[in-house]
């Protein structure tokens, strides 16, 4: 398993973009493919987008696609969700996670989190 700790959360208006940061300790970061979901207020943890242990494969869910971007800096240890147009639907607390299995949606290792907040 590898530590990941969140960052880049925050309160914002509607319309604006954040950028998320997941950094990963260790040397085998890049033998993980690594994902982003959300959890809202009183709703289950949903995916939002994984991305393969070199980066060039990406996947999205549908109600993100075209406004977010997920990257990784394997030379970094560190994954990136950059989200513009930003809605209040987007609320929750996202979390990073990795998993070697390179499966979508398949993960073992997870962070704590870090709030959006996104006021209309």
């Amino acid at each position: 398993q590898v530590q990941l700790v969140e960052s880049g959360g925050g309160l914002v208006q509607a319309g604006v973009s954040l950028r998320l940061s997941c950094a990963s300790s260790g040397r085998t970061f890049r033998n993980y493919a690594m994902g982003w979901l959300r959890q809202a207020p009183g709703k289950e943890r949903e995916f939002v987008a994984h991305i393969s242990k070199s980066g060039t494969g990406t996947y999205y869910a549908e109600s993100v696609k075209g406004r977010f971007t997920i990257s990784r800096d394997n030379a970094k240890n560190t994954m990136y969700l950059q989200m513009n147009s930003l809605k209040p639907e987007d609320t929750a607390v996202y979390y990073c996670a990795a998993g070697r299995t390179g499966i979508i949606g398949s993960y073992d290792s997870w962070g704590q989190g870090t709030q959006v907040t996104v006021s209309s």
